[in-house]
């Protein structure tokens, strides 16, 4: 089983990285960064070991999540693999993961 990242995934996960780079240090950044791709191997033999994520059901994707650190590793099923689509930061609204402002960029 592969795993796959969406834009949306990857760009949030630089943005952590960049603001642990400015905000302690470039090896604390690489270790959280590192730490969040570590976690997601298990995904690889085991695809329904993270808790269903109750915030996106609506979108019937199955999305499911894996916590890392103050991160949920948000990812699906697809017939490619595991698509991680997002690692968003649990000290925020849970509710914010449907922001659709936030998708976008805005």
């Amino acid at each position: 089983m592969k795993i796959l990242w969406t834009n949306f995934a990857s760009k949030t996960l630089l943005e952590i990285y960049k603001y642990y780079k400015d905000a302690a240090n470039k090896e604390i950044a690489v270790k959280i960064k590192e730490g969040i791709f570590e976690a997601t191997k298990q995904l690889i033999s085991q695809p329904d070991s993270g808790q269903i994520e109750f915030t996106l059901e609506k979108l019937g994707e199955e999305h499911r999540y894996l916590v890392k650190d103050n991160y949920k590793i948000v990812y699906k099923k697809i017939k490619e693999g595991i698509l991680i689509t997002d690692v968003f930061d649990t000290r925020q609204d849970p509710q914010k993961i449907n922001d659709k402002n936030r998708k976008s960029g805005k």
